[in-house]
């Protein structure tokens, strides 16, 4: 006889990943309600800083120190459940993982992150930590991307993005930023540095775009866009791009010494293949509630939902109280009492020593948190980025603390000010 299945796992609450949007929903769900029964499902044992990774390959950061262990950044009495998730099953309130065991909830909470298809560009994987080609998109590069700037002596440095959704799309051009301000800093001329996007503009906001713009000028660096990294030929330091002219594909190889590349990323294929799921393969959610329109006992947030805004940490930052304050009504039998507005942040690294601060919420209105042009690069989001926010993140947000909205709908002069990265 065969063994009996054993009955799934049930809590009155289930969240899916534990990185930023999974960590703080379930620390202020907690903060709320002390004795709500909370599972996660998380396979990793560890909690990642990601937004400081560009920082690391700048030379600026320490990766060991944007990395925890995952125990310390739950709350107590929440239980991790480590496992992957294979499928979701919203009819049956069921979550089904890499064992084939299930858990079933009352409510839902998709928190996953994205997907990065590193195996989408013919020849990255074996590429990637050798031959030059690196990414801040994985912790165990973003040392080599600083090794590569350190020791760079001349040559091409190329720098790519994808065309589609990104998590902190502002993280590739970054990149190009802190190499050639180290550059600069050496007084190396024989850098020719390359920015290849498969996106039409340097930033998909233009208020923002035109400024940045003036900064990639002020390096001297070549963008390209509507360039799609297809394959890297490691050995022979080739990377080959793709555009379309007068209606055709053509492919153009590009001979590089540092190649910086960040892959195509969706949702989680467990999401796309799920009845959750949009057109697009996203997470579908109310852009302002944050709740599913067809399934009312699932939530979701960050980057693996469907909601028009930048996928960056700030955005979670905004999302966690409303997706906390919708959840804990629908749990007392009420409605939706709070609202998403789209805020996103980028704190576009221009050098080692200045940020420019892109703020907006949805439809690309500029929202500044404070009264300053948010065009114009500045010393004091350096400190901001480098030292204050990691501090907020670990601290504050994903204990499930918070801090007084700040941003608003602000005015600035139609022309670009000076910019000095």
């Amino acid at each position: 006889m065969s063994k009996p299945a054993s009955s799934p796992r049930k809590h009155t609450i289930v969240i899916i990943g534990a990185g930023t949007g999974g960590a703080s929903v379930a620390a202020r769900l907690r903060r709320n309600q002390p004795n709500l029964d909370i599972a996660v499902i998380e396979p990793s044992s560890h909690h990642d800083y990601q937004p400081a990774w560009t920082l690391v390959g700048g030379g600026a950061y320490r990766a060991e120190d944007t990395r925890r262990n995952l125990h310390d950044c739950l709350p107590d009495g929440v239980r991790h459940i480590a496992q992957r998730v294979t499928r979701l099953l919203p009819d049956e309130r069921q979550v089904v993982l890499d064992d084939d065991s299930r858990v079933v909830y009352d409510y839902l909470v998709v928190a996953a992150g994205i997907q990065i298809n590193w195996q989408a560009i013919d020849g990255l994987e074996e590429s990637l930590g050798k031959n030059g080609v690196t990414s801040n998109y994985r912790y165990d590069l973003a040392p080599y991307t600083w090794e590569l700037v350190r020791q760079f002596q001349g040559g091409n440095a190329v720098f790519t993005q994808p065309a589609g959704a990104v998590k902190c799309p502002g993280a590739p051009q970054k990149a190009l930023y802190l190499a050639a301000d180290h550059f600069r800093r050496r007084g190396m001329t024989s850098a020719k540095l390359q920015f290849r996007s498969g996106g039409a503009s340097v930033f998909g906001i233009p208020f923002y775009a035109q400024a940045l713009d003036k900064v990639m000028a002020s390096y001297g660096a070549e963008p390209h866009y509507g360039n799609h990294l297809v394959q890297v030929r490691g050995e022979d330091k080739i990377a080959v791009f793709e555009s379309v002219v007068d209606g055709q594909a053509v492919r153009e190889e590009v001979p590089y010494d540092i190649l910086h590349v960040v892959p195509p990323q969706s949702a989680p294929d467990f999401i796309r293949e799920s009845p959750l799921a949009d057109a697009n393969g996203w997470l579908e959610v109310d852009k302002n509630t944050l709740r599913h329109p067809r399934y009312p006992n699932v939530f979701g947030l960050g980057d693996c939902t469907s909601t028009p805004n930048s996928k960056t940490a700030a955005a979670i930052k905004s999302q966690a109280p409303v997706l906390s304050s919708n959840l804990l009504s629908a749990l007392r039998g009420a409605g939706n009492v709070d609202t998403y507005d789209g805020y996103a942040a980028c704190p576009l690294t221009t050098s080692r020593g200045k940020v420019l601060l892109a703020e907006f919420t949805y439809g690309g209105t500029i929202t500044p948190s404070l009264p300053l042009d948010p065009r114009v690069p500045r010393r004091f989001y350096w400190w901001l980025k480098r030292s204050f926010l990691p501090w907020f993140y670990w601290n504050i947000l994903i204990k499930g603390r918070g801090l007084p909205v700040t941003h608003k709908l602000r005015q600035f002069p139609a022309g670009v000010p000076s910019v000095q990265p």
